[in-house]
């Protein structure tokens, strides 16, 4: 690498955490692209979230450095698809529309053989399912689900829903939450970026990583006091007695984002109360499972230490 003030400042958005929104083709897997996009940055490490297999296309999301610790964030937002499914026989229109709206809504789904995860019935939602249009046996939908989904399952379950069989022929991820395919490119757009950067350029490569406030501002925020972002640079859960603003409301188990008066992400982390209920719990944490996101040495330790964690960073949330 050159020592440009532009690689710098590439340099400096990695160290940050930034993220990429890659067109993944059909051909590769998920895991091929992301260490191709790694290689192209060149990055030790980068990873993927919501895997789509060798055949399918589309958005994909690409984080490299403190981003890495915004998967479970990205992994809970929606995704959406279009999807061409082909009947294995005729069957009416309205049939179709019908049973298209009796899978909208919470369904069962067990995960194909050939699947990373565990066999496991589970639930997941589809937000919303639309024919887009249809010729002959192909049926070109619309799809929105949880994320987890297995839209190659779905496509198996309408068709026996139908009595007659149907399979998946093509599907594209169009949107991961906020995220539309209209920002994402393809690596060849990436590899010219890194040569553009190589020759000392830096300027396409920065325009092509999203800062991590993109995700973490999509979540509910906790403003936090100053002593309880110090307990929580340094590793520790948060108190009630830490909040300063709660500016949305959030659920018992929702994921939130841990934020300084200043604006500054300190953390994410899971809600153990909802909104309605942390203002009133007197002892313990409100907010638990914490990834941290900033240097502690720039967050000095504003208590006293004492024989455990809990302890101490307890003594950290009242001002």
């Amino acid at each position: 690498m050159s020592g440009t003030s532009g690689t710098d400042a590439v340099d400096e958005r990695f160290a940050e955490g930034a993220f990429l929104l890659i067109d993944k083709p059909r051909g590769p897997s998920s895991h091929q692209v992301t260490a191709w996009a790694r290689d192209l940055l060149g990055v030790p490490v980068a990873g993927h979230a919501g895997t789509l297999d060798p055949n399918v296309s589309g958005l994909l999301w690409v984080g490299v450095g403190p981003a890495l610790k915004l998967l479970p964030l990205v992994l809970e937002f929606p995704k959406r698809y279009v999807a061409s499914v082909v009947l294995h026989g005729p069957v009416p229109l309205r049939e179709v529309k019908r049973v298209l709206a009796e899978f909208t809504g919470p369904v069962y789904q067990t995960p194909p053989v050939r699947s990373a995860v565990k066999r496991e019935r589970r639930i997941r939602t589809i937000h919303r399912l639309t024919l887009v249009e249809s010729e002959g046996p192909r049926l070109l939908l619309d799809i929105t689900a949880d994320s987890g989904t297995y839209v190659r399952t779905l496509a198996v379950d309408l068709g026996e829903a139908l009595g007659l069989g149907a399979h998946m022929e093509e599907l594209r991820r169009v949107a991961n939450g906020p995220f539309r395919e209209s920002a994402a490119v393809p690596l060849t757009v990436l590899a010219d970026a890194a040569a553009a950067r190589a020759a000392g350029d830096p300027a396409p490569m920065l325009a092509l990583l999203h800062p991590i406030e993109e995700v973490w501002r999509e979540f509910p925020a906790i403003v936090v006091k100053d002593a309880a972002a110090s307990a929580l640079a340094h590793g520790a859960g948060l108190a009630s007695g830490g909040i300063l603003a709660l500016p949305k409301p959030f659920a018992t188990g929702a994921r939130v984002a841990l934020v300084h008066r200043n604006g500054e992400l300190i953390a994410t982390g899971v809600a153990l109360r909802g909104s309605d209920e942390v203002g009133h719990v007197k002892h313990g944490w409100v907010v638990d499972e914490t990834r941290v996101f900033v240097d502690p040495a720039r967050f000095p330790a504003l208590w006293h230490h004492g024989p455990g964690r809990a302890a101490s960073a307890s003594r950290a949330v009242p001002e």
